[in-house]
């Protein structure tokens, strides 16, 4: 069992949740209401964040058991300036010490590099800076409005809202295993945003750094800013969201030259009255390279009611085969092997305390996976994996948690114009 606790698991709790923050926001929220705590004057804060205690259990020959504590924490401000409406954020991490360079295990997961070696069967950790941007939101018209976000860290117009901020998988804590065909862009180092809204519509474009972070995650890896994406989204309703979105990555993986067009869309369902909701989302996206293309599609939920909620996600995934059995995707000429990987996951998390605002709890969850035949001689046939967690987040305010937020989202700022 690998164990990386002690100073900076407590000094990342102190760091985070110290201090006393006014937490206000959440996609459940009365809009309405939300319209008139933006027209005050001065700074509307928001955070979100979590620290884990996560015994996790990988199952089959490639597994095996582990204690870790992911963790991040984001915080945003906003105010009015004139008629326009200012909002800063930033997201952070200490992964790199309390996860280690390796990450966590998660069976068929790839993704980045480590010592020029890719991660195979492990998630990566997060870089430090995860997000520090900046947004500028401004009406041009009755009910239409033009934001331009960016900075050194943040999330072009691409995939869904990512998996740590989506509702449906807001007690998850484990990394999709689509999360490299659709959030992995979460963090880009470099980004700049257009948006217009207008009514249930929003449309964005980026210019953006499309290169995965290295292994040094204390710093900004920055580079040419030369990938572009596109995104739209229409909201319908307070309950419904759906997005499409397409990008063109240059050369974002650091063992594998070349180009990657990255497509997604997605539809998400929320309703609650602020204290308990339902959450249900699904996706489906593409990596097409001029050699293969690959598909992955995602169906998730989560229910809270009171202390307790359920949550459940169900994942096929197109996997890099060469990749998972020898650690290279390294094809003499041919073409890149592929094959399909299910996973069928459920779980269940109480809160145990709150303190001052703090909530701390407890879950469990397990994963069972549809194995191709070609991988079941290293993964075995029916590896089952199984986590165990603790889990402490920040207080929210009276409007809730920072549910379905993205960098470029448009804040009501009350003038109703």
């Amino acid at each position: 069992m690998y164990v990386k606790l002690g100073r900076w698991s407590i000094g990342f709790a102190v760091m985070v949740f110290g201090g006393a923050v006014s937490v206000v926001g959440a996609q459940t929220h009365d809009h309405k209401q939300m319209q008139m705590d933006m027209a005050t004057t001065g700074w509307h804060v928001m955070q979100e964040g979590q620290l884990l205690g996560l015994l996790n259990h990988q199952g089959g020959p490639r597994g095996g058991d582990e204690l870790k504590a992911p963790n991040w924490w984001m915080g945003m401000a906003s105010r009015r300036v004139a008629s326009s409406q200012l909002t800063l954020s930033g997201m952070f991490s200490l992964d790199a010490a309390t996860v280690g360079r390796h990450g966590y295990g998660e069976l068929f997961q790839v993704g980045e590099a480590v010592s020029g070696e890719p991660l195979v069967d492990r998630q990566h950790p997060h870089d430090l800076f995860m997000q520090v941007a900046a947004a500028w939101r401004v009406p041009i018209a009755p009910g239409t409005g033009l934001t331009i976000a960016g900075g050194p860290a943040g999330e072009p117009a691409l995939g869904p809202v990512a998996f740590m901020h989506r509702a449906s998988a807001v007690d998850n804590p484990l990394a999709p295993l689509g999360h490299h065909t659709f959030d992995s862009t979460h963090i880009a180092f470099g980004v700049v945003t257009v948006a217009l809204d207008r009514g249930a519509w929003v449309l964005e474009g980026s210019l953006f750094n499309g290169r995965e972070p290295d292994e040094h995650r204390w710093d900004f890896d920055f580079g040419r800013m030369d990938s572009v994406s596109g995104r739209v989204w229409f909201r319908p309703s307070e309950r419904w969201e759906l997005q499409a979105s397409t990008g063109h990555l240059k050369d974002p993986e650091e063992l594998h030259p070349g180009d990657v067009q990255r497509t997604t869309a997605s539809l998400s369902w929320l309703a609650g009255n602020g204290v308990d909701f339902t959450a249900v989302a699904a996706g489906y996206g593409a990596n097409a390279t001029p050699e293969i293309t690959r598909h992955a599609v995602f169906a998730e939920a989560t229910r809270l009611v009171g202390a307790n909620s359920w949550f459940g996600r169900i994942e096929a995934v197109q996997v890099e085969s060469d990749l998972l059995l020898h650690a290279t995707d390294a094809h003499n000429g041919e073409r890149p092997a592929k094959s399909t990987v299910g996973a069928i996951t459920a779980g269940l998390h109480r809160e145990l305390f709150r303190w001052r605002g703090f909530e701390g709890g407890a879950g469990a969850m397990v994963t069972a996976y549809a194995v191709p035949a070609v991988l079941r001689p290293t993964h075995g046939s029916r590896p089952l994996s199984f986590q165990l967690f603790l889990r402490v987040r920040p207080p929210a305010g009276p409007m809730g948690r920072m549910l379905n937020m993205r960098m470029g989202q448009p804040m009501p700022d009350g003038s109703g114009i």
